[in-house]
């Protein structure tokens, strides 16, 4: 699913509202310079670094969405098919690397601004973890932490299969890593079960199978010799 830098969830709309004043909600035509904008949406990901440190994570939430908004504008591949909607300005090689870095910091900082280790939550959304983290993939599909997220929230939405490709993925990148081998450890526990139980229903099926099968020969047999 694709990410719409915080207009999906109308909570994070009022976090991005709380964190620039004077936002409306809509993205409004700028006619700033790329290097300006670029600059823009880097200095609200540092403050929504400053705001995550804190543990103010509303407001650290509100400045990595603001950053990509202001980004959104300058994104072909976001903006629209080719010919239809506003046209973005080119970008030279140097202004795409940093927009595309401010890109992944931010859904990475985004994703970690859920994982329940650092909020202490009760309840978390694995399926925002897991969105913001496929974004990052789509840039950057080496990503281990990324990688490493969206196989914990994959596994936690119950896809195991799929949680092992990107932890198997993580893995191969941080071999050594004791939290992508602990989470791979479980997804393998988690397809062993399964496996079992499907065997053992398979079992049962045959042997009812079975039984009934048994149970008409003797039926006939009697018939039979009547």
């Amino acid at each position: 699913m694709e990410a719409k830098e915080g207009m999906e969830y109308p909570e994070l709309q009022g976090a991005v509202a709380a964190a620039t004043p004077g936002f409306s909600g809509l993205r409004q035509s700028s006619t700033k310079p790329v290097w300006t904008l670029l600059e823009e949406a880097a200095q609200m990901k540092t403050e929504g670094n400053a705001f995550y440190r804190e543990r103010n994570i509303r407001s650290a939430i509100g400045r990595y969405h603001r950053a990509l908004l202001i980004l959104r504008g300058l994104d072909s591949d976001v903006m629209s098919v080719k010919g239809f909607g506003p046209e973005t300005p080119a970008l030279t090689p140097e202004q795409q690397d940093s927009l595309r870095n401010t890109q992944v910091d931010c859904y990475n900082n985004l994703a970690v601004s859920y994982a329940p280790c650092l909020l202490q939550r009760q309840s978390v959304d694995y399926t925002r973890v897991r969105e913001y983290s496929l974004r990052v993939l789509q840039w950057r599909p080496g990503d281990v932490k990324a990688l490493y997220r969206a196989g914990v929230a994959t596994l936690e939405m119950g896809d195991a299969q799929t949680a092992k490709q990107y932890l198997t993925q993580a893995c191969r990148g941080q071999p050594n890593d004791a939290n992508v081998r602990k989470h791979l450890q479980k997804v393998e526990e988690k397809l062993n079960r399964e496996l079992q139980k499907e065997k053992a229903m398979y079992r049962g099926m045959f042997s009812s199978g079975l039984k009934s099968s048994s149970t008409e020969g003797i039926d006939q047999t009697n018939r039979a010799g009547v």
